[in-house]
Order: C-alpha cells, then sequence, then structure tokens
C-alpha cells in the first residue's frame, strides 16, 4: 500500500489560478520531505475517476488541489468503497473559487491547509450518502435545496470566474425571482411527512456554504449526524431585512427557522429538483440520506 500522497489537482480551479499556484504548493510539501505524486484534471468529473482507481490499487492518502468541487469529487471515487476497505485520508490545498469545508477549521486558507498536511493533523469527519433515483453519491460539506441551491446554481452557470462576488450577484438575482416550495421529508423519528413551503433547506455537516455563508452554526463534522436547517416562507422584503443573518448564523433564531440533528433523512419528492451538494448543482430525484460516522481522515 502506497505512503505516498497522491495529489489531484484541477488546475482549472479558481477561475484557472489553481493551475499557477499548485506548483509551488507542492514544491514546498516536497522540500519538507513530504511524497507527493500529482495527476492533474482535464474535464468535469475525472477526479472522481483518478481517486477510485487509485483507491483500487491500494493508495489511501490524498490531497485535494482545487475548491469544494475538486475535494467532492474525490470522496466520490473513495466512497462507497471506502466504506469497507479502509479508511482514507484527504488533505486540502484549496487554491479553488469556494472552499467552504475548510472554513469550519480556520480562516487562513491554503497556507493553513498545507501545515496542517505538514503536521500529520488528522481529523476524523463523518461522510453523508444521498440516495437518489440514479445511484448513490457522498459529501463531506452540505446539501441544500431551494433558494440556496438556487443562488449557486445561478453563481455557478453565469458569474463563477468572479469567485465570492459572482455568489453575491446570485443572491441578488435569486432574491428578485424568489421562489418559496415544498420539499416532502421526514427525519429520522418522524411520523409524518413535512410538507410546508420553505424558503430553503439544508443538511449540512460543516458550518459554512458559498465561502462565508454560516447556514447551519451548530453542524459539527464529527458528531454522527447531519444538521437539518430549514427556513420557512419568508417573504422578500423580510429576507432583505434578514440576509446578513445567513453569514453570522444568526438567521436560525428567526420564528421561521428551525434546525434539528438527525441520523437520516427520508424525502417524498414530486419530481427531480436542482440541489447543492458541496458546490456542485445537480437535478435529483432524492430519496434519502443517511450518516457515516468518522468514515474518511482529513487532514485540517
Amino acid at each position: 500500500m502506497s505512503e505516498s500522497f497522491l495529489a489531484i489537482v484541477n488546475p482549472a480551479a479558481g477561475g484557472g489560478r489553481c493551475g499557477s499556484l499548485a506548483e509551488a504548493a507542492i514544491k514546498r510539501l516536497r522540500a519538507n520531505g513530504v511524497e507527493v505524486d500529482v495527476v492533474e484534471t482535464t474535464a468535469a468529473g475525472e477526479a472522481t475517476e483518478i481517486a477510485r482507481r487509485a483507491y483500487a490499487n491500494g493508495r489511501r492518502r490524498f490531497i485535494a488541489v482545487g475548491g469544494d468541487g475538486t475535494g467532492y469529487e474525490i470522496v466520490n471515487g473513495l466512497f462507497p468503497e471506502a466504506l469497507t476497505g479502509g479508511k482514507p485520508t484527504l488533505g486540502f490545498l484549496p487554491l479553488g473559487t469556494g472552499n467552504s469545508f475548510l472554513r469550519d477549521f480556520t480562516t487562513r486558507g491554503a497556507e493553513y491547509a498545507l501545515e496542517a498536511i505538514l503536521a500529520g493533523s488528522r481529523h476524523s469527519c463523518d461522510v453523508v450518502r444521498l440516495r437518489h433515483a440514479g445511484g448513490d453519491l457522498f459529501y463531506i460539506n452540505l446539501l441544500s435545496m431551494g433558494f440556496t441551491a438556487d443562488v449557486t446554481a445561478t453563481a455557478n452557470r453565469r458569474f463563477k470566474r468572479l469567485g465570492e462576488l459572482g455568489y453575491l450577484l446570485g443572491v441578488l438575482i435569486c432574491l428578485v425571482r424568489l421562489r418559496r416550495r415544498a420539499f416532502p421529508l421526514r427525519a429520522e423519528g418522524d411520523a409524518d411527512f413535512d410538507r410546508r413551503r420553505c424558503l430553503f433547506l439544508s443538511f449540512s455537516n460543516s458550518r459554512f456554504t458559498g465561502g462565508k455563508m454560516m447556514i447551519a452554526p451548530q453542524a459539527s463534522t464529527s458528531d454522527g449526524l447531519v444538521e437539518y436547517v430549514r427556513w420557512g416562507p419568508i417573504g422578500r422584503m423580510g429576507l432583505l431585512r434578514n440576509l446578513h443573518r445567513l453569514f453570522d448564523g444568526s438567521h436560525i433564531a428567526h420564528p421561521l427557522a428551525s434546525r434539528r440533528p438527525a441520523r437520516s433523512i427520508e424525502f417524498a419528492l414530486e419530481a427531480p429538483v436542482d440541489v447543492m451538494i458541496d458546490g456542485e448543482v445537480l437535478t435529483l430525484d432524492c430519496r434519502r440520506l443517511d450518516m457515516f460516522p468518522g468514515a474518511l481522515d482529513v487532514l485540517v
């Protein structure tokens, strides 16, 4: 089994900045005695296939070089095989547009992440499985439906090159065309499905999304629970007055908001919906969420 790291680099991340920055970061790791093999991706989804093949060939240590999307692809290359085949370790060099997962641990970004790899600062991390009509997906940050997914879809499709500014533009556009919908579900222990309209739902393993939005202030990456946050059908003016609260987590105290931890969530959607999952936007017929406590080691 290889003890060196496999760094999977998305050179297109961060508007193309990742490709130019990755070389210096990896050179610094090597200069400090860390063995690193490097492979670059050339297309969306390729990191998943690279990680899957590497894991099957005995590798257990990986570095995601890019944004949240790069980490998401690698996680989906490691799982579900890693549930029974040996726990993998994942480090990060956050050189992409969005690096929300790492923000649970630091605001120092790439410098902190590099130091964590050098120090071998290992933490056990839960992994969430989304079961949908077409198969299974895995994530370590969050899945959301409604306003937050709409914002990410708009930002990714129209303003991705602008980074955090693009995300804020997505917020403004979605605010103008505000939609409040029902996403029928029931959390573990509930007898009935919740069919109430809402602004958004999120199912978080960590606290942040969109860079600095603290959607789930009480989420933990290692408590074995998904943090289910719901914000009811707030109006446009109400959302405008409270929009800033999404950035400090105080939206949870709003009368229309609620949160609860759960080990599983069951969906009864009438049709596929747009979801944002670790920064990626997909249209899925969601069926169920389940937690796998401590299934991954992260270097943070």
